[in-house]
């Protein structure tokens, strides 16, 4: 029996380092009604292949296409997951999973899918700007790392577009960020901003911090730091914490929100994102208080002779935890119908 396009279903996953998202989709539902879905811890299966299976089975439906969004760079068909072990090849999944064809992108490209399908309620405005309504589009998302994405207009819809840019080379905007590029550099060598805006960067903002006598570390704050794993974690949550007393954390924050404003001008400007910046990942919805004070647009629209072109675009904050599992699908469905 040959069915129609409209009956088929497609398998779409969000597969990160600690959790995968997975999903149904069909053409009639769209990318941001999937038939089901479900969360996975990542580390409890040898591969993505086993972990579909296992999906599937739950389900009891039959896919015929895949579409992956991945933490990690797709290079000729191919991908290898930050913090996994797992090996991923779309000829592979294809044959493994009896699917007509499995696609993979970056997970910035994912997010990226999803930004021209997003709703009011899916983010928080930063700064309205004045929105040109095919202009380029930027996307910044620290989460453990830095990853960055933008769309382009191609004449009839946005075409995402994948980037490594958030390991460039770290440019500090200020003294104290000048003190921090050296104390990396004497550790690392090369500073990326990945370095020094990501979860991974937050610790490294506050050990500087530390190292160099800015304040003293509180004996509860040690406490914490030492009997926990997510030093990150650890670390924003004290920032933000009106009835703690940390300076040191406070500081780690506004450095941090300040690189983050500084780095996503320099991509705006990059891609002369008229279109809007969008801030995704897991950090932002997390420190959106900090975000909402004057530090964050500061360094975004302090580009000196560019100030006045970069004021005024917009930018938002994706508030929506699901937007990389229907980008995913808004780019599955594409190429199923194309």
């Amino acid at each position: 029996m040959i069915h129609n396009r409209q009956d088929q279903m497609l398998l779409v996953g969000d597969i990160g380092g600690t959790k995968t998202n997975l999903g149904v989709y069909t053409p009639q539902r769209g990318p941001r009604d999937p038939v089901c879905e479900a969360t996975f811890s990542s580390a409890q299966y040898e591969s993505l292949e086993a972990l579909a299976h296992e999906y599937l089975a739950q389900t009891g439906l039959s896919v015929e296409y895949a579409a992956f969004g991945v933490a990690g760079p797709v290079v000729q068909s191919r991908a290898t997951i930050t913090n996994l072990s797992w090996k991923i090849d779309e000829e592979h999944l294809a044959e493994t999973l009896n699917v007509r064809c499995a696609k993979l992108i970056n997970d910035l490209e994912s997010i990226a899918n999803a930004v021209p399908i997003l709703k009011e309620e899916d983010v928080f405005t930063l700064n309205a700007g004045i929105v040109d309504p095919q202009g380029a589009k930027a996307v910044l998302a620290p989460g453990t790392g830095l990853g960055e994405a933008f769309l382009i207009w191609n004449g009839q819809y946005y075409q995402a577009q994948p980037s490594e840019g958030g390991h460039a080379d770290f440019a500090p905007t200020s003294s104290i960020q000048a003190e921090l590029w050296r104390y990396l550099y004497e550790r690392y060598g090369h500073v990326s901003f990945e370095r020094v805006c990501s979860g991974r960067g937050i610790p490294n903002i506050y050990k500087f911090l530390r190292d160099s006598g800015y304040a003293p570390e509180p004996p509860w704050l040690t406490d914490k730091l030492s009997s926990d794993k997510d030093l990150t974690a650890v670390i924003m949550n004290a920032a933000l914490d009106e009835t703690q007393d940390c300076e040191l954390c406070r500081k780690t924050l506004d450095v941090f929100v300040s690189i983050l404003g500084a780095e996503a001008g320099n991509l705006a400007l990059k891609v002369m994102a008229t279109g809007g910046v969008y801030l995704a990942g897991g950090i932002p919805p997390r420190i959106l208080p900090a975000l909402k004070k004057s530090g964050l647009m500061e360094t975004f629209q302090g580009k000196g002779r560019m100030s006045d072109v970069i004021q005024n675009m917009p930018m938002y904050v994706i508030m929506n935890p699901k937007a990389a599992l229907f980008g995913a699908a808004s780019f599955g469905l594409a190429f199923m119908q194309a």
